[in-house]
């Protein structure tokens, strides 16, 4: 027979379940999530795909073309000779060839559907790094709420303990009725921030969700203590020059120019006469003046010079419009450069920056613990107030919140400084990854000296005596 677990086994078993957390989400599981559900991706996809059809659109103009024609007639000839009338059916068949020999306009048609086809290419990998963007910003945005709201918990547990203790010894007459009362303000105010910071909690869940296509629950968390590399290559010239050449919004413009110079050369071939191979294969069946009917096949071939020479100025504003529009292009991509060079600069010092932040809240971290340490141990022997205790403990929670979110915004920046270059990918996705872990077990309510037990940890208020 199976030994049948205790009660004390049982409680002990449901406790290790409901210490471990569930299923969490990571970052690069969203991503990927949303690169099969994000309906701006799936434009820029199906815009490649539309504008790749426009290279054998314009490859057909280089290669020959054959049509048929086929026809029926009823015909009726009054003749000076008897008959004098006839009235009769003609039929004829055609087949006919053409071939480019000499069509400029074409050749530079080929040329610019290849690069309308590599800009558009460009457009849909700046979606997918502004995918990775959208993904991470909102990943990130919703464990900073989720981090605002833990740390709104924290301190109301902090303050009901506190509460308690002032409770307390305002009874045995150790304190005054001031402590129990800011100590019921403070409770009070961090209640109302609770709801403000639930619902902020719920809005960053919801975008996150939309992205994926799918509910947001839990999601990995940064891995304790964990430690932000600054980028590499160090040199902030070298990111800037990499924003000018590799870019892609400067990519796609770069594209466009050459499209609209080309363009410039292609209208101005509309005043250059054109050569083409031209030939026909015919049929032709007329009954009018014999009993069996009459019926001949001719074939041809030949070459064929068509040249412009006047079509009303039509042309030459063509090219005036086209060489306006490549100056604009060429203006489009200087703006680009530059703003691809400030994009980067930001994002550069931001994560240098943000890495120094990081590195002093985490030295006020530490600091914020030990000043918490020093006013309980105050408060216990009379020399601090309640006031103290409380203010210390919101430094504290303040100070952990406060760095959490800037090591949120370095990686973020990072993410940011790597799309700019044009160098952002599923890699990177990877190594930030790689930084986040399953989120642990709530810790139980740390109880300040004295072991004063907490009146309330469920967020309800504390009713002053």
């Amino acid at each position: 027979m199976k030994p049948t677990l205790t009660a004390k086994a049982v409680a002990a078993t449901l406790c290790v379940v409901a210490a471990t957390p569930a299923f969490a989400l990571d970052l690069l599981e969203a991503w990927r999530a949303a690169l099969a559900n994000d309906a701006q991706l799936a434009s820029a996809r199906s815009q490649l795909v539309s504008v790749r059809e426009r290279v054998p659109q314009a490859r057909a103009g280089l290669l020959p073309s054959v049509g048929a024609v086929a026809g029926v007639q009823r015909q009726y000839v009054d003749a000076s000779v008897s008959p004098r009338t006839v009235d009769f059916n003609s039929q004829n068949y055609a087949l006919q060839l053409s071939y480019p020999l000499l069509r400029l306009q074409n050749t530079e048609a080929f040329e610019q559907s290849k690069l309308q086809v590599a800009a558009t290419e460009a457009q849909l990998a700046q979606a997918e790094q502004d995918l990775v963007l959208r993904v991470s910003q909102a990943y990130f945005d919703l464990l900073a709420a989720q981090d605002n709201v833990e740390t709104i918990r924290a301190q109301m547990r902090a303050i009901s303990e506190q509460l308690a203790a002032a409770k307390r010894n305002f009874e045995v007459g150790t304190a005054t009725i001031t402590d129990q009362q800011e100590a019921q303000a403070r409770f009070d105010l961090a209640s109302a921030q609770e709801i403000a910071a639930g619902n902020d909690l719920e809005v960053k869940r919801s975008a996150l969700a939309q992205l994926i296509g799918r509910p947001a629950g839990l999601l990995n968390t940064l891995r304790p203590g964990t430690s932000l590399q600054a980028p590499q290559p160090a040199r902030e010239a070298d990111w800037l020059q990499g924003a000018r050449d590799n870019n892609l919004a400067v990519r796609q413009l770069k594209a466009a120019s050459e499209v609209a110079r080309r363009d410039i050369d292609r209208q101005r071939y509309g005043h250059y006469p054109t050569v083409d191979v031209v030939g026909s294969l015919s049929r032709a069946v007329n009954p009018a003046f014999s009993m069996a009917g009459l019926s001949y096949n001719t074939a041809a071939v030949g070459l064929q010079l068509s040249v412009p020479i006047y079509a009303g100025g039509a042309l030459d504003a063509r090219v005036r419009e086209a060489a306006a529009t490549h100056e604009r292009t060429s203006s489009d991509v200087e703006n680009a450069r530059r703003q691809a060079e400030q994009a980067a600069r930001q994002s550069f010092l931001g994560v240098n920056s943000g890495l120094a932040q990081v590195r002093a809240l985490e030295a006020a971290e530490r600091s914020s613990q030990l000043a918490l340490d020093s006013n309980l141990l105050g408060y216990q022997v009379g020399v601090r107030i309640n006031i103290d205790v409380l203010n210390a403990q919101q430094q504290l929670f303040t100070t952990r919140r406060d760095l959490a979110r800037a090591r949120y915004e370095t990686i973020l920046n990072g993410l940011r400084l790597k799309a700019v270059a044009g160098a952002l990918g599923e890699q990177d996705v990877a190594q930030v990854n790689a930084l986040l872990a399953p989120p642990a077990a709530p810790a139980s309510p740390v109880k300040p000296a004295g072991g004063v037990s907490p009146a309330s940890s469920t967020g309800q208020r504390v009713e002053k005596n």
